[in-house]
């Protein structure tokens, strides 16, 4: 079997699947599995840029998920009119002066000689502009956290169009990455895995603390659509007669409807990206980023800027991440900056590339619906297995309980299960790299 035979097999296994799930369970399941599929493929497209393209070992992928879904707030949600007049200003000058004194001492640094009169002017420069920060900064979120905390208590967004808000969740993410990897590219790989998980915590540490700026654990509802709401669809008229028309109930039509809608949003971003992640592959920067891959003292040797063109792809990959924390969150309607654990979007998107096919692009798009499939069935089907199991037990028996309430747990165990058989029967993935 070729290749192309075998990619578009496999493809429409994971079709079937999505279409079973529709025909057996319900179609708003199926399309949601979809949704979050398409979404989930982009992410690992991401992390495939970075460690398939480059070797780069991230796994502080939730964080730029996280900042994507920040950016969803920043863009779309309209500006908290009262916030901004109690303390805006204030905040803006805090952070001016904290940008100010990081400005102030990388200057000296870089100016002057090392001595003890430079080690004293930065420990002065450090102290005064902490002190001056919080002076600011501190009385100001006060006050913007003050206005109605039970609605908002935040400064609110740009009022903008919220589809806006991918390619900025893009962008924030980029220069989280640009930040990070001036620091930590020059780290040996393992040292770059514990960098960037410790950002990523610190990212979601902001944003479930700092409420002036996302509301914190309180969480952001009603985010806009790119669609319409479904109760708006149900209160048209023309939509009600075209859902009777083909005999369907409004309501169910209009479920389907939006989550159709997201599905050819999704689909064009995530084609997009997939093909100018095929044109980076094959052209000449594609194969420069393989070669310092395989053999980075070779690729110097050649005259090559390793750490240039790995900040390069680390940047590029974490931008994919950020689109794709925006597209979720958009999907979503809220920000929950709780729900953001490294077990969902850093482990499981890492399986994805792996089971799919490090350093092929497509690997990468299949592994991410078929592992966000398994993430979502298996535990229904799971319990479904312990019921029958367990039917011939008596009621009330200490192991039908045990084995019912552990079923919970069988997604962790499937997870565990397909990476060991793919890492044996398939080592390269399912779509190799070629």
């Amino acid at each position: 079997m070729n290749s192309a035979l075998r990619n578009t097999l496999l493809f429409g296994i994971i079709g079937v699947l999505i279409a079973y799930t529709g025909v057996a369970q319900s179609w708003n399941t199926a399309l949601l599995i979809l949704n979050m599929g398409l979404i989930s493929a982009i992410m690992a497209l991401g992390v495939n840029l970075q460690w398939g393209f480059a070797g780069l070992f991230n796994v502080g992928i939730m964080g730029f998920v996280a900042l994507g879904g920040l950016a969803t707030v920043l863009v779309s949600m309209p500006p908290t009119t009262e916030a901004w007049a109690a303390g805006g200003g204030g905040i803006l000058a805090g952070l001016l002066m904290g940008a100010m004194t990081i400005a102030a001492t990388v200057l000296v640094i870089k100016r002057m000689p090392a001595s003890t009169l430079r080690n004293a002017i930065v420990l002065a420069i450090l102290i005064g502009g902490f002190v001056l920060y919080r002076a600011i900064f501190d009385p100001a979120v006060e006050a913007v956290e003050a206005v109605n905390p039970a609605g908002t208590g935040y400064l609110g967004g740009l009022g903008l169009p919220v589809i806006l808000a991918w390619p900025v969740g893009g962008l924030l993410a980029a220069g989280a990455a640009w930040i990070i990897g001036k620091t930590a590219l020059g780290l040996r790989s393992d040292y770059l895995a514990i960098a960037t998980l410790g950002i990523a915590e610190i990212i979601i540490a902001i944003l479930k603390n700092e409420d002036w700026l996302s509301r914190g654990v309180k969480n952001v509802v009603g985010l806009p659509r790119p669609t319409a709401f479904e109760i708006d669809l149900q209160n048209d008229p023309s939509f009600v007669d075209r859902a009777a028309g083909l005999g369907m109930d409004p309501v169910l039509a209009s479920t389907l409807y939006v989550k159709l809608a997201y599905a050819g949003l999704f689909t064009a971003v995530l084609v997009i990206l997939l093909i100018l992640a095929q044109r980076a592959l094959n052209s000449p920067w594609g194969r420069m980023m393989r070669a310092i891959r395989d053999n980075e003292t070779a690729a110097e040797a050649m005259g090559k800027d390793v750490t240039a063109r790995h900040l390069q792809v680390f940047i590029l990959g974490s931008a994919v991440c950020g689109i794709a924390g925006a597209m979720m969150t958009t999907l979503d309607g809220q920000l929950t900056p709780g729900t953001y654990q490294p077990l969902r979007f850093t482990f499981l998107i890492w399986v994805m590339v792996i089971v799919g096919g490090s350093g092929s692009n497509l690997g990468a798009v299949l592994g991410g619906f078929l592992i966000w499939f398994l993430w979502v069935q298996v535990e229904p089907m799971g319990l479904y297995l312990m019921e029958l199991i367990t039917s011939g037990m008596a009621e009330g028996s200490a192991l039908k309980a045990h084995l019912i309430e552990s079923a919970a747990h069988i997604r962790l165990l499937t997870m565990g299960v397909v990476l060991l058989l793919v890492l044996r029967f398939s080592p390269r993935g399912l779509i190799p790299e070629k």
